[in-house]
């Protein structure tokens, strides 16, 4: 059973979060604050966290850095914080995913299964292991991303993302195919993810982010990786 757990300190949100994950047969874990969630994080292990920023006693992108801290697992960010700011705080923090609210039940739920499969589908190994740039190496097996001698940080969505386009290198991946793979979703409106996604990792990786050598964008089609 997949194990979620719902950080939220709004009663009748948490109500009907929990109703819709267990009757899809997920376990459900809820925290009112931050101090709860990190204290039933770490004694429940969950799969993957629904989290809410505007918490009563401290900021969700702290909970965010002190999950990142020791743990993996998939954050899912729910808030009605609507500012480009917020959410890119969020996102460099370790989140893997941001959700403004209101949102649809049906696409939260299939957020979280495309969260839920990017960490099932890690244990996939694919045909080319190590991939060497000018600028940096990824090694696939291991997922690392060394650049400079140093190792790269990244959260599971950002690898994600940069491991659909390294094991087809010079092909065009198209929006529609990242948005599905990645986050379950494949409406062109959400097209600003990518956006995000992109800018962060060629922030991380390239040498010149504003005139990128190997995370190249295809307007209005793609994205390509170029070694």
């Amino acid at each position: 059973m997949t194990r979620v757990l719902v950080v939220e300190d709004d009663p009748q949100l948490v109500r009907a979060l929990v109703i819709n994950l267990q009757a899809r047969q997920y376990g459900v874990d809820a925290a009112p604050d931050g101090a709860t969630a990190l204290r039933l994080a770490a004694a429940r292990q969950p799969d993957v966290v629904l989290l809410d920023l505007g918490l009563p006693d401290m900021d969700g992108v702290d909970i965010i850095k002190g999950l990142r801290g020791w743990s993996r697992m998939p954050i899912l960010v729910l808030s009605a914080r609507q500012g480009s700011d917020e959410k890119v705080a969020a996102l460099d923090a370790g989140a893997d995913d941001y959700i403004t609210k209101p949102f649809s039940m049906n696409e939260l739920l299939a957020r979280l299964r495309a969260a839920v499969r990017r960490t099932e589908d890690a244990t996939l190994v694919p045909a080319t292991t190590l991939v060497e740039t000018a600028d940096f190496s990824i090694d696939l097996l291991a997922k690392r991303v060394v650049r400079g001698g140093r190792d790269v940080r990244l959260t599971p969505t950002e690898w994600h993302v940069l491991e659909i386009l390294v094991v087809n290198p010079g092909r065009l991946i198209t929006q529609k195919h990242l948005l599905q793979e990645v986050w379950g979703v494949s409406q062109s409106s959400k097209t600003n993810y990518l956006r995000v996604y992109m800018a962060q990792l060629r922030r991380k990786l390239e040498t010149d982010p504003s005139h990128p050598r190997h995370l190249i964008t295809e307007p209005g089609m793609g994205y390509r990786f170029e070694g």
